[in-house]
């Protein structure tokens, strides 16, 4: 046997509390792995990216996230389907292993560990740097205490970690739907600076819809920035070993998906360029900053900071939960030192969460010291990682569903829908947005580091392999049931 699986004929006492055979914790309920779904949809790529990709789309980076909305559902329930076969915790790398080999498995968890250590990083000091707006105190510092709190968070218990995860969604849903109301009152009701103004119209008068330089052209180039912004709302497949009732809580968190884009994303944009006409927002700047001017409301600013930081801090302290999962994950099937394999008494990864957390302050002190492209061009090689995940999920899914209509594995009881055909969509609308990534030079040079790191895991695969070429974690084996 290949993994380390969850034993599915457990009794309720047991499943509240362990999952069998990998040592975690059952300490996520419903109302976090429910937040943590939606947080993960809700990061700085609408806070602050949505700005540059309305300035080069106009309106119709609405549709973008729309089209792209509807392919990470397809994603998230062909994961679905995929936890319901058998629910672990490094859910990705262990499915990787199952279904395409031990190779696969081995990419696909240390390139997750990776995606998590850098956007750790960029997130960690982005925190600090919004700190600055209200106080001036070294950047450093600020980055320093933030690592250690979520570092102490992350090993004092999955509860705790579920506990801010689900506060730093709260505060980044509120905003939304805040700014949503704002926004509808203004269309209705006409208060504040932008009342006379404020008009539907906005959306096809200034240009048209495809109103952007190059029309059609130029939202098809937003569709890497819009798929960027969704990285991370598979981090609820990590949690599946940690779920107390993962059967029940997994899918209802994955079916929220369509009514997370469709408000926070569509529905947010809609408001905010009838408001706002597309015209006025420049690249860098927040839409929600942009829009909270235009009404004459100056603590928009520093409300929007406020959540940007929340939105920052949410996702290292998603890169600490998960990090440290996806190294034990190696270890367990022998592709990772057996170090990482040691938990707490409260069952949370310590080494593999220390060793990412120091690699993570290693890296604000680079990014203090030198910052500059080179380290953009590390963040964009991130995005690149996490894509892969996606790229992974969508390629077992259909080796599992053919190989479960054979009959030679057990029918999930949460079946994408669509079948195979959805993920092969999904495939192939994620190959043209890496092509789009090809065509911008902004982006290509993260499509230069891909080869260079699978070159490395490669060479680190053959080496331990070579060590040890009878072991389980180098021979493909089914997983047994």
């Amino acid at each position: 046997m290949t993994s380390v699986q969850v034993d599915q004929q457990h009794d309720g006492n047991e499943a509240a509390d362990t999952a069998p055979g990998e040592g975690y914790h059952r300490a996520l309920g419903a109302r976090q792995i429910q937040m943590i779904a939606i947080g993960g949809a809700i990061g700085t790529g609408l806070f602050l990216g949505a700005g540059k990709g309305i300035s080069i789309a106009g309106p119709s980076l609405i549709l973008a996230y729309a089209i792209a909305g509807l392919v990470i559902f397809f994603i998230m329930r062909a994961l679905g389907e995929l936890l319901m076969y058998r629910p672990v915790s490094g859910s990705f790398s262990e499915y990787a292993r199952e279904f395409i080999g031990p190779f696969a498995g081995f990419v696909t968890g240390w390139t997750y560990w990776l995606f998590w250590v850098v956007t750790g990083i960029t997130e960690v000091t982005a925190a600090a740097t919004y700190m600055t707006y209200w106080w001036d105190i070294p950047q450093w510092l600020s980055a320093l205490v933030f690592t250690v709190i979520l570092y102490a968070a992350n090993l004092i218990s999955v509860k705790l970690f579920g506990e801010l995860e689900f506060w730093f969604s709260m505060v980044k849903v509120t905003a939304i739907v805040g700014m949503i109301l704002i926004c509808a009152g203004i269309l209705t009701l006409g208060f504040s600076d932008a009342g006379d103004t404020a008009t539907v119209t906005h959306l096809w008068d200034l240009g048209g819809f495809f109103a952007g330089e190059h029309g059609i052209g130029s939202t098809l180039m937003t569709l890497q920035m819009v798929m960027f912004a969704f990285l991370a709302v598979e981090l609820v497949g990590v949690t599946a070993g940690e779920s107390k009732d993962p059967k029940t809580v997994l899918p209802k968190a994955i079916n929220t998906v369509p009514w997370r884009i469709a408000v926070f994303y569509v529905g947010a944009l809609i408001m905010i360029l009838s408001v706002v006409p597309w015209t006025e927002f420049q690249p860098g700047v927040s839409p929600f900053v942009a829009a909270f001017e235009k009404m004459g409301l100056g603590i928009g600013a520093a409300i929007v900071n406020f959540v940007v930081l929340t939105a920052a801090l949410s996702s290292c302290n998603s890169g600490m939960y998960s990090t440290g999962r996806m190294l034990r994950d190696l270890a367990l099937n022998g592709q990772g030192p057996k170090v990482f394999t040691k938990l707490t008494r409260s069952g949370t990864p310590l080494v593999g969460t220390t060793v990412s957390a120091a690699l993570m302050m290693v890296g604000v002190w680079i990014n203090y010291q030198w910052p500059g492209e080179a380290f953009n061009y590390v963040v964009s090689f991130a995005t690149i990682s996490g894509m892969w995940a996606w790229i992974v999920i969508l390629h077992c899914h259909i080796r599992y569903r053919l190989k479960a209509d054979r009959g030679e594995l057990p029918q999930s009881s949460f079946k994408a829908p669509g079948g195979i055909w959805f993920s092969v969509f999904s495939l192939s609308f994620i190959g043209m947005v890496i092509v789009t990534m090809g065509m911008d030079k902004d982006n290509r040079v993260a499509l230069y580091g891909a080869p260079v790191w699978g070159l490395i895991l490669a060479v680190s695969y053959l080496v331990l392999k070579a060590r040890n070429p009878e072991g389980a974690a180098f021979t493909k084996q089914p997983v047994s049931k």
